[in-house]
């Protein structure tokens, strides 16, 4: 009986790596906003706060950062699930059991993640990949009509909610529950008391129980901006790419990436633009429900998805050029650890401003906090490049397939 095995490093996709490895970079940019908690307060003062440049900073962030890398995440995704069946279909081997396991496994790392970051999206997506595998038997046709209604879904979702405030019960389900929980763990009685724990908590239990709280407030979030039918609609669009070889067969496909762009750049820019127009000037109506809150949502579907697909296909396209491959390559090796690398963003990002660390929590504006990202991701550029050399996975990777294939797979290199 033959078994579906992984993937070995020479059968990679290295192009999949430097994409995943440049979603990481925005990613963890994306969370700093989160690890630092900065608010934009013109009354916050700190040698790490430039109040005029980090508005202009964030402002930047909204409009290029975004959305988009978690978008190409999604992609990556919903294309890595299909070349999982497509390379199973080819040996003749049922790779469902499989992919059902590796999931199962994500789900349970990703479980435990979220005590260490509320704000994870690795339970998220194997949640909505058990919706994808029963969709994957769709035409490409209709997946890809599916993927783009559902990435444009938050608008009349948005509008729907406005007008029936009743249907944004998930989302205050959610943030009742937090409520519910936080004050059987703790005694907070204003935002200052949440601000105290977080910054001044004297152990990392009391971090881990806070965390717990985040999962509510997370899933509120992500119910009240509609992001699940976005990240499936993206996942759609990813296993169709991955299902059809549309990068593989790139040079007869290069009209669609030239479109891809064009259309990209040229809705997604000025979309972006009044995204984060809006996102920095009337935030407030947004989660009110409220008419420029609809209007942020537009601009959100019309903006983010599109800019997110311009930069794969400029990817696309560059890493057909050899200075372009030997560029781009080095996002490879932290792609091809980028769970492990997702998890170690957390630790760093956790110990460098949560009270039991270092306590910068509040302290660190955009400026400094993208400085920072950078310079961690380089951090990591070097760091999985030296392990690569003896190991075959990152950490994480290698427990996830050792459980997937329900076998201990080769850690280190002969």
């Amino acid at each position: 009986m033959h078994r579906l095995a992984p993937v070995q490093t020479t059968q990679r996709e290295i192009f999949m790596d430097v994409l995943r490895g440049f979603a990481i970079l925005g990613i963890f940019i994306a969370n700093l906003n989160g690890f630092s908690w900065y608010n934009g307060s013109a009354k916050a003062t700190g040698p790490y706060l430039l109040p005029g440049a980090d508005n202009t900073m964030s402002f930047l962030h909204q409009m290029f950062i975004e959305g988009k890398f978690y978008s190409i995440f999604s992609l990556l995704f919903g294309w890595g699930i299909a070349l999982q069946f497509k390379r199973a279909e080819e040996k003749g081997i049922n790779a469902l059991p499989t992919v059902r396991r590796r999931l199962f496994f994500m789900l349970l790392l990703g479980a435990v993640h979220l005590l260490l970051w509320p704000g994870d999206i690795v339970f998220f997506y194997a949640i909505l990949a058990f919706v994808l595998l029963p969709l994957r038997k769709l035409s490409n046709k209709t997946l890809l009509i599916t993927g783009c209604l559902l990435v444009l879904s938050p608008i009349l979702l948005y509008w729907l909610k406005m007008t029936w405030p009743v249907l944004n019960y998930p989302a205050d389900l959610a943030i009742k529950t937090a409520t519910k929980v936080e004050s059987s763990l703790f005694t907070i009685k204003s935002e200052q008391d949440f601000l105290n724990i977080m910054k001044h908590g004297n152990s990392w239990f009391e971090q881990v129980q806070m965390n717990v709280v985040g999962f509510f407030y997370r899933y509120n979030y992500l119910f009240f901006v509609s992001r699940i039918p976005k990240v499936l609609g993206i996942f759609l669009i990813g296993y169709v790419i991955g299902r059809s070889d549309f990068y593989k067969n790139i040079l007869q496909h290069k009209k669609i990436v030239y479109w891809a762009i064009g259309i990209g750049l040229v809705v997604g820019l000025p979309a972006n633009y009044f995204l984060a127009y809006y996102m920095s000037n009337h935030g407030g109506d947004y989660w009110q429900l409220k008419t420029k809150g609809f209007y942020q949502t537009i601009f959100y579907a019309l903006g983010v998805a599109p800019l997110a697909m311009a930069y794969v296909g400029l990817f696309m396209l560059s890493f057909q050029k050899v200075a372009g491959k030997k560029v781009l390559s080095v996002f490879a090796p932290v792609g091809k650890m980028a769970f492990s690398n997702y998890i170690l963003q957390t630790l760093i990002g956790s110990f460098v401003f949560l009270g039991p660390g270092l306590g910068y929590f509040g302290e660190v504006g955009p400026v400094y906090y993208t400085i920072f990202g950078v310079v961690v991701f380089i951090f990591q550029i070097i760091l999985s490049t030296i392990w690569l050399k003896f190991f075959n996975y990152g950490p994480v990777e290698w427990i996830w397939r050792s459980a997937t294939y329900k076998k201990w797979q080769p850690f280190l290199k002969k």
